[in-house]
Formats: C-alpha cells, structure tokens, sequence
C-alpha cells in the first residue's frame, strides 16, 4: 500500500480498508481497542496467568450480582428508566467546597441519601447524574441510559448491552467524586449517629470498589465490573487513575479515616503505590525516549489504546498534564518518577504549537494563522511521527483540525492549553526537589 495511505500505528483496519480511496490528508483509520479475555490472559507469561485470571472472574461475578441485584427488586414486566440527563451536573451536584457546618445540615444529608441509593452493589456508582435529585427507587436503573442511543455495533462506543452500560464507572469523576462527598459528610456527622454509620459503611464499601477494580499491574479500567471494548483499557482519560491513586493514598495515610478497617487502608497505600508503577511503565517511548502518556493504554501490553470513532490511539497533552501534575504532587519523588517528569514535560515544550490560534468562526471551530498565537497543545499526537492527529465519526484519522467535520470540531477540545499549568508546576518541583538530570531539548 502506498505511503499516503499508510495505517495509522497500532490501530486494526477493517476488511477491504486498503481498497477504499482514501482524501487528502487522511493519514489513518480507527479501529477498535481490545477487551480483557480469557483467551488474551491464556497468552501471558504463565506467572501472570492467575492474577489475571482472579481479576477477570472477580468482575464477572460482581457483574452478575450486579445485575441479579436490580432483576430481585423489579416486578414481572416491571422496568423502570433515568431521565435523559447525561450531560447533567454529575460531580459537580455534590459540592466539596463548603464550610464545614454546611455538610452536617439537611441539604448535605439530602445529597447524601440520594449517593447512597444509586451505589450498585458491587460499590461504585454512574456518572453524569443529578445527585440533589431524588433518590433512586426500588426498581430503578443504577445509571442513566444515555450510552444507550446508538446500538449501531459499528460505533466504536456502543455498548455490547444497551440496557446496562456504565453501571460503576470512574468516568467524568464519577465514584471518586461520591466517595470525596461521603467523606465531607461524614466528618461533620456526629460520631456513633445512624446516619453517619450507614455513610462509613457507603464509603468502605466504595473504597472496596476500587481496590476490587485495580488491575494486577495497578491501573483501573473506565467501567467495572468490566464492560469490553476501550472501556477495559488502564484509562488516564478524565484524570481516572490518578484521581483514584490520590483518594486512595489519602485513605491510606491520612487521619480522619479511622472508621476504613486497617487492613484496608494497608490495602488503600499499597494500591496507590502500584498505580505510580503502572503510570511510570505506561509513559510512552518514541523512538526509545519517553515523551507522554495517552489517553488510555491496552491493560496488557500497556501500548496506546483507541476509544471513541474520533480517538485514535495517540500521545495525548491533557492527559499528560494530569499525569504529571499527579506525579509533582508524590512524596520524596524517587529517581524513576524525576526522570518520567522531565522527560514528559520536555515532551510537552518540544510539542507546543505557535504562531496558531484556535477559534470560533462562521464555519465552526478552526485553527488559523496568528502573528505570537500560542502555545497551544494538540489534543492528540500521533505516536509514529508527533505530529498532530485528529478523528472523526468516520473513523479516518486526519492531520488537519479543519478537515473534520464541523460537529467533530466543534465538539471535542482539539487544542488545549492545560500544558502550561504542568509547566510552571515543573520549574516549582524542580528546584524544590533539586533535581539535576539534564532537561530534555
């Protein structure tokens, strides 16, 4: 096949893909991640096998009691549906910067009782829903059914099961989010009360969540129990895995959580540990040198993984920037995450965008010439060249933002300027914690 119509790295091309004549600037095709599976877990190292092997049937049995759990409160013929609000307040319905008389008063409370009725049983919760509305009723699906839209198997996101999909997430907050709001609650709720006890025991049963959710290798998927498809890659998409590692380590080590069992605030710092782990070991490496983090990563092989039509597997700014704002924030940072942070953001200055700028036009979105525009960042980097790559519903990766089409450009944060924050954080760090490896060009 020509040059120009090479296959975008590390993605899988459908049948006949090569025949297709294919328009200028398309550089690549989309195809789907991978899920976790018995017959992939059979091809590890026979020392790995078992670990695996434990986590895959730990989420399958969750699932199931998952799902037996709503069948048991629903009547013959009974069923019952969320409103339509996937782009509702989701995290930001459960406020985490009050005073702390706020917390203890009947707003709070009120919050409280309806994260507690939409927990699933395996202990995480959905995303994107009102938690100020009401509370879930006997019946009622854990999560809303937004996802659900397009059954189209041919749109990489569709769920294998349009009626249970994200049923426990860590997508846009969500888990994390409930958990951070619990604990508000609870430290302003007198001790020995009924209602502080129900929400410590809402809390250790999320915590147990996530620890159940943590890969072998010490990342977590988007959705667990485990749901197939890009949803079953390590995710660093949404911040996910540093957000869990950080409420993790706080369990952990921090006072105020003396109501979580010992063993499992042992259980909470050893997991946080393994995340660093997984992160250092999933810092992509361009042409032998570590650059950034993509947004998700096989939970296997740890290679950049696709999600969405419009995702392809790419090194992606924002995601880095999480990354690496996470890894400033460790304790006595060891040479292994220095030499990842400033690899990473030498990465991010190496790969900043000038003399653009990226606005709103008559024609939607676009990116334009500007005298002194920038820095700006591209969304997603193409892990072959480090070159700016972008997606759209078709599934063909392009190398020119103004070539998708108008809704893609308009709904999706293509340039980012999040970069800088990691920037200026690193000459911070760097001269607090002494570091000397030369920075890279």
């Amino acid at each position: 096949m020509p040059h120009a119509r090479r296959l975008f790295p590390l993605l899988a091309a459908v049948a006949g893909i090569a025949e297709m004549p294919l328009a200028a600037h398309v550089v690549g095709f989309n195809g789907p991640a991978q899920s976790l599976t018995a017959a992939r877990i059979a091809t590890l190292p026979a020392g790995e096998r078992a670990a695996w092997a434990a986590y895959l049937a730990r989420s399958d049995k969750l699932g199931k009691a998952d799902r037996a759990s709503l069948a048991a409160e629903r009547k013959p013929g009974q069923m019952w549906a969320l409103p339509p609000d996937h782009y509702g307040p989701g995290i930001k319905s459960m406020p985490l910067d009050k005073d702390a008389g706020w917390y203890a008063g009947p707003e709070a409370h009120r919050i409280a009782e309806n994260v507690l009725s939409f927990q699933t049983p395996a202990g995480g919760w959905g995303k994107n829903q009102d938690r100020s509305a009401p509370p879930r009723q006997p019946g009622q699906d854990y999560a809303n059914k937004a996802e659900q839209t397009n059954p189209d198997r041919t749109n990489l996101d569709a769920p294998h099961d349009i009626y249970w999909t994200f049923v426990g997430t860590l997508d846009n907050g969500a888990t994390v989010g409930e958990l951070r709001f619990l604990a508000k609650v609870i430290a302003a709720a007198p001790a020995g009360s009924p209602d502080r006890a129900r929400y410590e025991a809402s809390f250790v049963k999320g915590v147990r969540y996530l620890l159940d959710a943590q890969f072998p290798n010490g990342g977590w998927p988007q959705i667990y129990p485990l749901e197939g498809d890009f949803h079953d890659s390590v995710t660093f998409n949404d911040n996910a895995v540093a957000r869990v590692a950080q409420l993790l380590r706080e369990v952990g080590e921090e006072p105020g959580y003396d109501y979580v069992p010992a063993e499992m605030r042992a259980r909470a710092r050893t997991a946080q540990a393994k995340a660093v782990e997984v992160i250092l070991a999933a810092q992509y490496r361009m042409k032998g040198r570590p650059v950034g983090w993509p947004q998700q990563v096989d939970p296997l092989t740890l290679a950049p993984a696709p999600a969405r039509n419009f995702e392809p597997a790419a090194i992606c700014s924002d995601e880095t920037t999480d990354v690496l704002l996470f890894l400033m924030e460790q304790k006595d940072p060891s040479p292994a995450i220095r030499r990842a942070v400033v690899d990473g953001v030498g990465w991010l200055k190496a790969s900043a965008v000038y003399g653009k700028a990226w606005i709103t036009t008559p024609d939607g979105r676009k990116l334009i010439d500007r005298d002194y525009g920038g820095p700006l960042w591209s969304r997603l980097y193409d892990p072959a060249t480090n070159k700016p790559i972008f997606g759209d519903w078709d599934k063909y990766v392009r190398d020119d933002v103004n070539e998708i089409s108008i809704g893609r450009r308009n709904g999706y944060g293509w340039y980012v300027t999040t970069p800088e924050k990691a920037i200026d954080t690193y000459h911070i760090w760097r001269e607090t914690w002494r570091v000397k490896e030369t920075e890279p060009s």
